[in-house]
């Protein structure tokens, strides 16, 4: 059975795309830091220039993944934000000079979906974006709700996105929540069905 399942999967990857070196294995995230919840709201705010040369450490992307909507409850693969209905709407994509990837918060990994670097195209008119080493792209996936969903969505992904400030702040990262990008261009780099909204992204660096 198991060798069943394993060959099931090969060929759920290959349909997709997907080989076994696009899926890379994230650090497990380092939950020690010696910030307080009061230090980083303290410290948060947003910023809309970076340094281009300092790039973002795999752990640290892993603890702001974490963050952002990671599993903080195993046995029930509950996450570190609420979600409405519980159906885990938000897909958060990682887009660099080396592609696009979408965070699997289960598995702590990142499957890479092109290897075309979007940044240009989500900070669009905002040339001062362009130099962010990273951006986060919030997904919301309408096909999990029963019902139309688009506000929960919407809702959903403000949760994800002020984990996604505290984490930045208590790493000493600066970032910015946005609503402006191009829409229709990067969904169709991403390949997204009419079902999965662009809600926000995140321009991340130093």
């Amino acid at each position: 059975m198991k060798k069943v399942i394993v060959t099931f999967a090969m060929l759920a990857m290959m349909s997709v795309g997907v080989h076994a070196q696009d899926v890379v294995k994230l650090p497990v995230p380092d939950k020690s830091l010696n910030v307080t919840l009061m230090e980083a709201l303290q410290n948060r705010h947003s910023e809309r220039e970076f340094n281009p040369d300092k790039a973002i450490s795999d752990m640290q992307l892993s603890q702001i993944l974490w963050a952002a909507c990671g599993v903080n409850r195993p046995e029930k693969g509950n996450l570190t934000v609420p979600s409405a209905m519980n159906v885990q709407d938000i897909m958060v994509y990682v887009c660099s000079a080396e592609g696009v990837s979408l965070y699997n918060a289960k598995e702590n990994t990142l499957t890479k979906v092109t290897d075309k670097d979007i940044r240009d195209i989500i900070a669009d008119r905002q040339e001062s974006m362009k130099s962010a080493p990273i951006f986060l792209l919030l997904v919301s996936d309408q096909s999990r709700f029963r019902f139309k969903g688009e506000q929960w969505g919407a809702v959903d992904a403000g949760y994800v996105s002020q984990n996604i400030c505290l984490m930045c702040a208590a790493l000493g990262l600066k970032t910015v929540p946005r609503g402006s990008m191009n829409h229709e261009k990067i969904a169709e780099v991403l390949g997204l069905p009419e079902t999965q909204i662009l809600e926000l992204n995140h321009p991340i660096g130093y």
